[in-house]
C-alpha cells in the first residue's frame, strides 16, 4: 500500500511540475502584446512632445531611451520576435539620438547672440534641425511603421 501511494505521490509531483513548467512559457500573442505594448508607448511619447521646446525634446530624447532600454530587456522566446525587438531598439535609438542632436542644435540657436556670428550660428542650427529631423523622420519614422506593420501581421497568424 506504501508503494500505491508513493507512485501516486511521485505522479502527481512530476504532473504538476510538468503544468508549472508549461504555464510559464508564455504564447507567441502574450509575447506580441508586450512588445506592442512597449512600443505603442514610444510612439505616444513621440506623438505627445511634437513641436515642444528644448528641455521638453531634450526630455523626449531621454524618454525615448528608456523605451530602447525597455524593448531590449524584454524576454521573448519567439525569434522572430526577438528580430522585431532588436528592430525597434535600433529605431527608437535612432530617433532619440536625432531628437537630442535637433534639440542640442536648438539650444544654440536660442543662446546665439545678435551679431553677424550669431546670425551664422542660427542658421547652422537650422540646417542641422531640419537635416537631423528629415533623416530620423524618413529612416527611422519609415522603418518603425515597416516594422509596425510586419510585426502586426506576425502577431495576427495562428501558430
Amino acid at each position: 500500500m506504501f508503494f500505491v501511494r508513493k507512485n501516486t505521490v511521485i505522479t502527481s509531483l512530476s504532473l504538476s511540475i510538468a503544468l508549472l513548467v508549461t504555464s510559464c512559457n508564455e504564447t507567441k500573442v502574450s509575447q506580441c502584446q508586450r512588445l506592442i505594448k512597449v512600443v505603442n508607448q514610444g510612439t505616444s511619447l513621440i506623438d505627445n512632445n511634437k513641436g515642444k521646446q528644448v528641455t521638453t525634446s531634450l526630455q523626449l530624447s531621454r524618454d525615448l531611451q528608456t523605451v530602447t532600454k525597455s524593448i531590449q530587456e524584454l524576454k521573448l522566446a519567439d525569434s522572430k520576435l526577438q528580430e522585431f525587438q532588436s528592430n525597434f531598439a535600433k529605431v527608437f535609438d535612432q530617433l532619440s539620438q536625432g531628437i537630442s542632436t535637433a534639440a542640442k542644435a536648438l539650444s544654440t540657436a536660442k543662446t546665439s547672440e545678435a551679431s553677424s556670428a550669431g546670425r551664422q550660428k542660427i542658421q547652422k542650427a537650422r540646417t542641422d534641425i531640419d537635416s537631423t529631423l528629415t533623416v530620423a523622420a524618413t529612416t527611422a519614422g519609415k522603418q518603425s511603421d515597416t516594422f509596425g506593420n510586419q510585426l502586426n501581421e506576425y502577431c495576427s497568424q495562428s501558430k
